[in-house]
């Protein structure tokens, strides 16, 4: 038996979202954090300093900090020819090392990229973020190892025709930026798994060249002005999650069952009037969340399904026609608040798949946010 979550009435409860959506932040990033240490080398590395401390009778106090590993605090209680020094200096050697191919990058003082980036072409991994920089330099093609783009909250217009290059880009996130194309050569990058492209406000379509994208498993496209799912999108065949929220859609193709990997599809904040009935056709798809305003026509089937499939219907704020008096301090951007929903439907969305099952109905929840 499927079931149908119906949501409304956001204001009411902002202040317990925000909380929700805070937790599920501080959950990846400790995540986050406990995968860059989960490298078994330095755990091993770590874990024969541990014990060389216990050895000498140290206390806890001495060599952990928070749980890890604090070097600095050891350094200080020992000799400088003890076997304990050699260890700890092979940790922050490899973690040092580790560091050598990531750049990061982040504030509102930058508007370039710093000239001496071009030097580092061995980097895999580039994060910037919240910054003021608007162009990506052309000599991003010499970034043959490139792996991870992580180009999010930035001022970017657009996205160079060379990063069609880069053939072992894995994942591209350049959400929240200005672009309003994509260029065709994104295609070329054969190996992409993960693209994120939300926030953008302006993207209307995507290329079909894009449709090479063969490996992607994830596409986020959601605020912006898509009209109806590009056709590059419908030919990834590979495709497990999609987000086309809060876009233009008035439609879905009757081909999408086409996305047979397809597990989480997330509708909400769009113009759909109907479901067709190819969406029953999705053996994997596990969710579904759409605006439940407009729709006058969907198959029965998607709530009576057998298959496990949980299908979300948002209702729009019955607070959003109500006049408020509105300050600079108090007025969200549509940015700020495409923000804040995404983070509110990644924390419902992790809740969700933590409970052994979903109610029948949820009260009080809206994406519709007006203070």
């Amino acid at each position: 038996m499927g079931h149908q979550v119906i949501v409304f009435d956001f204001s009411a409860v902002r202040g317990l979202w925000e909380i929700r959506v805070k937790k599920h932040r501080e959950k990846q990033k400790k995540e986050k954090e406990r995968q860059a240490k989960s490298a078994l080398e330095k755990i091993r590395q770590e874990w024969d300093i541990m014990l060389e401390c216990r050895k000498k009778g140290l206390p806890q106090s001495v060599y952990l900090n928070n749980g890890f590993i604090d070097a600095n605090r050891i350094l200080d209680k020992l000799e400088k020819n003890s076997p304990l020094v050699k260890k700890i200096a092979l940790l922050n050697e490899t973690e040092k090392e580790r560091n050598k191919f990531i750049f990061q990058l982040s504030g509102d003082h930058w508007t370039e990229f710093p000239d001496s980036l071009k030097e580092q072409t061995h980097l895999k991994e580039w994060h910037i973020n919240n910054t003021k920089i608007s162009t990506i330099p052309a000599y991003i093609a010499l970034f043959q190892e490139l792996r991870v783009l992580e180009l999010s909250s930035n001022q970017i217009t657009e996205l160079p025709v060379e990063i069609g290059c880069l053939k072992n880009l894995k994942e591209l996130n350049v959400s929240f930026n200005c672009l309003k194309t994509i260029p065709p050569e994104l295609g070329d990058c054969e190996n992409l798994e993960k693209l994120d492209l939300s926030g953008n406000l302006e993207l209307t379509e995507l290329p079909f060249e894009l449709s090479n994208l063969k490996q992607v498993t994830f596409i986020d496209v959601s605020a912006n002005k898509f009209h109806s799912i590009p056709i590059c999108v419908l030919r990834m065949t590979s495709l497990q999650w999609l987000d086309i929220s809060s876009n233009n859609l008035k439609d879905l193709p009757q081909d999408i069952d086409r996305l047979e990997e397809l597990q989480t599809l997330l509708l909400q904040k769009n113009k759909l009037t109907y479901l067709p009935r190819a969406l029953v056709n999705l053996p994997k798809l596990s969710l579904l969340a759409v605006s439940g305003d407009d729709l006058v026509e969907m198959p029965t089937a998607i709530c009576e399904s057998t298959t496990g499939l949980k299908f979300i219907s948002l209702k729009d704020n019955p607070l959003e026609t109500t006049s408020f008096q509105e300050t600079e301090e108090i007025r969200e951007s549509d940015r700020d608040r495409e923000v804040f929903e995404k983070e509110f439907m990644k924390a419902y969305i992790t809740d969700l798949r933590e409970r052994e099952s979903v109610p029948c109905y949820t009260t009080k929840v809206s994406l519709s946010v007006q203070i």
